[in-house]
């Protein structure tokens, strides 16, 4: 009898410790996420105020505290990138690559080896974007604007015509056009450029003037 009532008292005894750090863990797990919202609030608003300082640091004490996150890295390129530091965007961009490949991130790494004409990377990286989401046009315009700088021209209207299919705006239109004109592709250009008139008549800014009624001064 003694002995089954020692068994239940240390039973009661480990139960409540468990419990009392399993509380303990909870409110430590707590706190911590606390400061990273509060780091990341930081970080947030010192890109938008262009206070690039205090951004790096709580992007950089993020960082410390999760050495593993991706979307810390990826901030970090961002930051690094407008401020034209193109080493350690790169460094940033790759890290938060090979943590957790998105699709953001990688597109991220292609403009900055785009921007410093390492155009075989950005290539590179480029189509890994794609191939994990090739659903929005910029994408399109980014590969194909890197086509075009290594001399695959079969890539470039490719991805230009793909980018317009997802998205038919001027812009990327203006881009096929010129790339047409410069290498005398007159027929194709004149269709683009029918195009162009096509979408400049039909854009609701164009329907609304050419309703408002004409003003007289009597």
């Amino acid at each position: 009898m003694v002995a089954l009532l020692i068994i239940v008292a240390f039973a009661a005894l480990a139960y409540y410790h468990t419990v009392l750090h399993g509380d303990e863990f909870s409110d430590i797990s707590q706190k911590v996420s606390d400061r990273l919202g509060r780091l990341w609030d930081i970080a947030h608003q010192g890109m938008r105020e262009n206070r690039f300082l205090r951004a790096e640091k709580a992007l950089l004490t993020i960082l410390k505290i999760d050495e593993k996150n991706a979307a810390a890295y990826n901030r970090l390129g961002i930051l690094y990138a407008k401020q034209k530091e193109y080493k350690d965007a790169i460094d940033c961009f790759e890290i938060a690559s090979s943590i957790e490949a998105t699709p953001s991130s990688l597109h991220n790494l292609g403009l900055i080896y785009y921007e410093t004409e390492n155009y075989e990377k950005a290539m590179v990286a480029f189509e890994q974007a794609l191939k994990l989401e090739n659903n929005l046009a910029a994408r399109h315009v980014a590969y194909a604007k890197v086509a075009e700088k290594v001399g695959n021209d079969k890539l470039m209207f490719q991805e230009l015509e793909k980018a317009i299919e997802l998205e038919p705006i001027e812009e990327t239109y203006n881009l096929l056009l010129s790339a047409y004109k410069s290498r005398g592709m007159e027929k194709e250009a004149d269709q683009v450029a029918e195009e162009i008139k096509k979408l400049t008549l039909s854009s609701p800014a164009r329907r609304k003037r050419v309703l408002r009624p004409r003003r007289v001064v009597i």
